[in-house]
């Protein structure tokens, strides 16, 4: 036997390196664009199947998201399940703005109307029977009668002659306004003796004569709107019915009437009624 002991055999393991090592985690990256993708599609057909008000909205707020300020998000509070929830802000704001210059307009208006009046000797006899308000309805012009018939001839719609000229300054100036016409008439309770006319024939054929003449001398064929005659319905002094104050046609230079109102609103008289 040899004295030397045995070298024991040498082993050489060969590791080998996985099939996936070359391609890293581009695979991952490719799925988040798939799933993106997938989101951005469902996002785009979740609008299209919206309401255009939920449209609009959604514009709005890529356009400008803080007009939803306040808000986690433009849907917030608005419960999907109403079809009557609003989801646009309301520009209660810009409305009130819009409301008020609209007024200061009218009563830039009024002032000069009243200078025009009160500058006039011709028009002196109508100094305190020319009443002008700014309501919130618009801008009002009375016409107040007194005991001998300022405006009309007494029972009558005739207009007198310094009447018409006041009527054409009015014309004048409220045919350059943009705004809608309302005339109105009234009496007092003096009841009418006449058979078969009655104070509302009255005051609807003053409020009528009226019309014709603002519309032969300034105002736009289609500016008014409506013409009423309310007979003693609404005295302008309820505690004296056959007070001759209570006569008197109204000339109203109405403002805008706000998106889905019906026409112009009733109106109700500043003061009652009107008379012969």
């Amino acid at each position: 036997m040899s004295s030397e002991k045995s070298t024991p055999p040498v082993r050489i393991v060969i590791k080998k390196k996985g099939h996936g090592g070359h391609h890293g985690g581009a695979w991952k990256v490719a799925y988040a664009d798939f799933v993106t993708a997938m989101m951005a599609l469902f996002i785009v057909l979740w609008i299209v199947g919206q309401s255009n008000a939920v449209k609009t909205a959604i514009s709005m707020y890529f356009t400008n998201p803080n007009v939803f300020s306040g808000g986690s998000g433009i849907l917030e509070g608005q419960p999907n399940t109403s079809p009557k929830a609003e989801i646009m802000p309301k520009p209660e704001s810009s409305q009130k703005d819009k409301s008020q210059e609209e007024i200061e307009k009218l009563r830039v208006e009024a002032k000069k109307i009243e200078g025009m009046v009160s500058s006039n000797p011709a028009f002196e006899k109508f100094k305190d029977k020319v009443e002008i308000t700014i309501t919130k309805d618009g801008m009002r012009i009375e016409l107040i009668e007194d005991s001998k018939g300022l405006f009309f001839d007494i029972g009558s719609a005739k207009l007198k002659p310094e009447a018409v000229k006041l009527l054409k300054l009015v014309a004048a100036e409220i045919g350059k306004l943009p705004n809608n016409v309302v005339i109105e008439g009234y009496t007092d309770a003096r009841p009418y003796v006449t058979p078969g006319y009655s104070n509302w024939e009255l005051s609807a054929d003053r409020a009528n004569t009226a019309r014709k003449l603002l519309e032969e001398n300034g105002l736009r064929k289609d500016q008014i709107t409506e013409v009423r005659g309310y007979a003693d319905r609404h005295l302008r002094q309820p505690d004296k019915p056959l007070d001759f104050s209570n006569r008197r046609v109204n000339i109203l230079v109405a403002l805008p009437r706000k998106e889905g109102a019906e026409k112009i609103p009733s109106i109700p008289p500043t003061s009652p009624g009107n008379r012969k």
